[in-house]
């Protein structure tokens, strides 16, 4: 009895290493596995794997029951990709859910058979697929058409407050340059300066907003990427004490204090990147499925943030949210 509690013992213990990597640590009867890279700070948060469980649950897969959901995330070390996908790859995961292009790409190199689900922000832009309609090869996924969003952001920073003459960028390299290029068009078109600040790790975020305030940039216009995303709550607070209105992608970002957001719902596409998944594990290949899109955007404004930088949000602008944070 003494040899079975030590080995028990030892065992969880060898579970709890892996606390963090794994989402459902028993095995599924089937034997199905999902491999999900993120490159986020941390792994994501627990209402996001719940909706992209809930989209594989209406293909009838139980996480837990008869799928088992692996994630591995890279802590914002982008280095640390390659050898997560490989471990994934290595475990012969039936499908493989990605998060951002940069992630995506790093699947592609590490296996061209196991099919991959990308959620991300511009699949074409990025060169990950042939064509929406036909994505060839072993990849498919939703694309969030980032480019143009951030476009939409720029011109709803404009309208809150036209006077603006200059605007921050918080830009991750990992998500290339398809968002700059379309932003910078449309800066142009309005004669507003653009300044680019790379963030590639938490610690860059202090430099950044500092930048920003010795360029005397008006606002802040965050780009789409998964691991901005993932410093939200740093990038919120050093809005806050810069004094600087800041656009997001998210309206969970909104809700935690950010100024304004516009995009996707991020449960729903959550959602519909599981969806897709199961579908995959149903026998239809990626090259085959077409590139999905989201279907709705939401406006979100936080009432109180917008009191605290001594910003009048103008009705029209208020009148077309739909989620007004007082």
């Amino acid at each position: 009895m003494r040899i079975i509690r030590i080995a028990t013992f030892v065992l969880s213990l060898l579970i709890g290493c892996w606390g963090p990597f794994v989402a459902d640590a028993q095995p599924a009867a089937s034997g199905l596995h999902v491999g999900l890279l993120y490159p986020g700070g941390a792994e994501p948060l627990a209402p996001r794997l719940k909706a992209f469980q809930e989209g594989l649950a209406e293909h009838g897969y139980i996480g837990g029951t008869n799928v088992a959901i692996e994630v591995r995330y890279a802590d914002g070390k982008m280095d640390r990709l390659p050898r997560l996908a490989a471990e994934l790859v290595e475990r012969h995961v039936s499908v493989i859910m990605t998060s951002g292009d940069l992630a995506t790409r790093v699947v592609q190199q590490a296996t061209s058979t196991i099919p991959i689900v990308a959620f991300t922000d511009d699949l074409i832009g990025a060169g990950l697929v042939a064509s929406h309609a036909r994505p060839g090869g072993n990849t498919t996924g939703i694309s969030i058409f980032s480019p143009e969003l951030n476009v939409k952001r720029h011109e709803l920073l404009m309208e809150l407050a036209p006077q603006i003459a200059s605007v921050a960028m918080l830009w991750d390299p990992a998500t290339g340059t398809s968002q700059l290029k379309a932003i910078e068009i449309a800066a142009r078109s309005r004669s507003v300066r653009l300044h680019i600040l790379e963030v590639r790790a938490l610690g860059d975020l202090n430099s950044a907003f500092r930048t920003a305030q010795e360029q005397r940039a008006g606002a802040i216009n965050v780009l789409a990427s998964p691991l901005l995303s993932s410093y939200n709550a740093t990038i919120v607070d050093l809005a806050a004490r810069s004094q600087l209105p800041a656009i997001y992608q998210w309206k969970e970002q909104a809700e935690a204090g950010g100024l304004i957001s516009y995009g996707p719902s991020l449960l729903a596409t959550w959602r519909q990147t599981g969806f897709l998944v199961g579908k995959v594990l149903k026998g239809a290949k990626p090259a085959d499925l077409p590139v999905e899109q989201p279907s709705k955007f939401e406006l979100a404004i936080n009432l109180k943030t917008a009191s605290a930088l001594g910003l009048t949000i103008p009705p029209a602008l208020l009148a077309r949210a739909d989620h007004v944070m007082e």
